[in-house]
């Protein structure tokens, strides 16, 4: 009988020694296994290489259509970083910019072109470089007529426009009222396309003349908004508005007629 209870504690003993050999002796006295060690994040900003902007327009056109404007510029420029640098461009979920599309989720607000093309740009600069960047943009997108870039394969013939605005409302309405085409045909859509491809196309240009250092900004803010600012902006007498640059302020603001200082 002592035998038998001798025999008994000792493979109860040699089996509790081969669950803390299992699950880690550190789990069986009461301890928290060891963490696994965090990833350490990139620097940012993550560090650019020039690209071919055309390459990059085409992959805009075709991102579009997998998942709209915002995603159609930002998953053409990042995704072309991607394949060129590899990590950390590879990681990023560039699914997340889908929520862009039509003005935020179709609500019609900033366009999704220039939203997407802002964060690439804010992806591998710096602040004040992509301030810079940004703003050259923005002018341009609201002073040219677009889009300005052909894919190699069009679905339509699309006839450019100019928007006055970065708004995704303003932008499509004033190309409906030019091509005669309503907002939900399948030619605003091929817009779109050909918009996203362009803007994709314009943000690589500017990103690889700030490579090279031959960055300079050629659309410049209009008359009216200099003169509206100057009291309603930033150190105005009314400051009210914040805005610090904009492309027109006349664009909504149709009457200004009765304003104590002359719009000219």
């Amino acid at each position: 009988m002592e035998t038998s209870r001798r025999q008994f504690l000792k493979q109860t003993g040699q089996f509790a020694l081969g669950v803390a050999a299992g699950a880690g002796v550190t789990g069986l006295i009461g301890c928290a296994p060891a963490a696994p060690a965090a990833a350490q994040a990139p620097k940012f900003p993550w560090t650019y290489a020039k690209l071919d902007s055309v390459t990059v327009a085409e992959k805009g056109y075709a991102g579009y259509y997998k998942g709209a404007c915002m995603y159609g510029t930002f998953s053409a420029i990042v995704g072309a970083l991607a394949d060129k640098v590899g990590a950390p461009f590879s990681t990023f979920p560039i699914d997340m910019m889908k929520y862009g599309k039509g003005g935020v989720y179709d609500l019609g607000t900033l366009c999704g072109a220039l939203n997407g093309a802002s964060a690439a740009i804010s992806l591998v600069a710096d602040t004040t470089i992509a301030e810079k960047l940004i703003d050259e943009l923005f002018a341009w997108y609201s002073s040219e007529a677009l889009p300005d870039y052909k894919p190699q394969t069009p679905k339509y013939d699309i006839v450019a426009s100019v928007s006055n605005s970065p708004l995704c409302h303003v932008s499509v309405t004033t190309w409906c009222n030019k091509s005669g085409f309503k907002a939900f045909s399948a030619q605003r859509a091929e817009r779109c396309a050909w918009l996203a491809a362009s803007v994709a196309k314009y943000t690589v240009d500017l990103l690889n003349n700030q490579a090279d250092n031959t960055f300079k900004r050629v659309h410049t803010t209009p008359a009216d908004v200099t003169t509206c600012l100057s009291c309603h902006g930033q150190k105005g007498s009314v400051e009210n508005v914040h805005v610090v640059d904009a492309t027109s302020c006349t664009l909504c603001h149709v009457d200004l007629s009765k304003h104590p200082v002359p719009i000219k």
